[in-house]
C-alpha cells in the first residue's frame, strides 16, 4: 500500500520514463520535416501515415488522422489540450526561424515572457527563454 509519505518523496525512484509523444496530424512527412528544423532531431522514420524524430532518447511521432481538425488557439470551449514548451536562448529570433520552417504566430498571446506558434498542423506550442 502507498502511503502519503511514499507519494511525497522525491527522492525514490521514477516509476516510468517519457520515452515518446505522438501528435495528430494530416501530413506527417510535413509535421517531421518541421519538428526535425526547430529541434535539430534526426527524422528516424517517415512512411505513408505515420513518421518520427529523436534526440536518441526520446521521440516525437506524427500520425496520419482521416480528416484532422487542427486545435482552436485560444480553445474557447474551455478544453485545455498539451502543447510543447520549447527553451531557447533567444525567443525573438526562434520565433523567426519557427516561421520560416512554417509555423505561424497567432494574435492571442497570454502571457509576456513566453511565445506561442502554432506548427504547420496548427498544434500550439511555446518559445520559453533558457534560464
Amino acid at each position: 500500500m502507498t502511503t502519503n509519505t511514499q507519494l511525497n518523496d522525491t527522492s525514490s525512484a521514477a516509476v516510468a520514463n517519457l520515452i515518446m509523444v505522438n501528435l495528430d496530424c494530416a501530413d506527417p512527412a510535413r509535421l517531421a520535416e518541421f519538428y526535425h528544423g526547430v529541434l535539430g532531431w534526426e527524422i528516424t522514420f517517415n512512411e505513408g501515415d505515420y513518421a518520427m524524430i529523436s534526440d536518441g532518447h526520446t521521440s516525437i511521432g506524427f500520425g496520419r488522422v482521416p480528416d484532422y481538425q487542427p486545435p482552436a488557439w485560444p480553445d474557447t470551449t474551455g478544453t485545455k489540450r498539451y502543447h510543447l514548451d520549447l527553451s531557447v536562448p533567444d525567443v525573438s529570433a526562434a520565433e523567426q526561424d519557427c516561421v520560416r520552417l512554417g509555423a505561424t504566430v497567432p494574435e492571442f498571446q497570454p502571457g509576456s515572457t513566453w511565445q506561442v506558434l502554432l506548427d504547420p498542423a496548427g498544434h500550439p506550442f511555446c518559445l520559453c527563454k533558457a534560464s
